[in-house]
C-alpha cells in the first residue's frame, strides 16, 4: 500500500491490523518505508517456557555477563 493510501485510510488500516491480524507494507516512491504488523507478545510465562528445557553452561553464562556489561556501559 502506498503511503498516501495508508494516510487516507489509517483508521481502517489499524482496524485490519487489530481485529483481523493483517499486516501491511507501506511504500513511498517504490521503496518500503514501514511495516505495520500486529504486536507480538512475549511475557514472563513465555520466557520461563523457553528457558525451562535449556541447560545453562559456562559459555552461556559468559555471554550473559558480556550482555549485561553492554547494557550498563553502552
Amino acid at each position: 500500500m502506498t503511503a498516501t493510501q495508508a494516510s487516507r485510510g489509517f483508521s481502517e488500516l489499524l482496524d485490519a491490523v487489530e481485529h483481523r491480524g493483517e499486516s501491511f507494507r507501506i511504500v513511498r516512491r517504490g521503496r518500503t518505508v514501514a511495516l505495520v504488523v500486529p504486536p507480538t507478545t512475549f511475557g514472563r510465562d513465555d520466557l520461563a517456557a523457553l528457558l525451562a528445557d535449556r541447560a545453562v553452561d559456562a559459555a552461556w553464562s559468559d555471554d550473559l555477563a558480556r550482555l549485561r556489561d553492554l547494557v550498563r556501559d553502552p
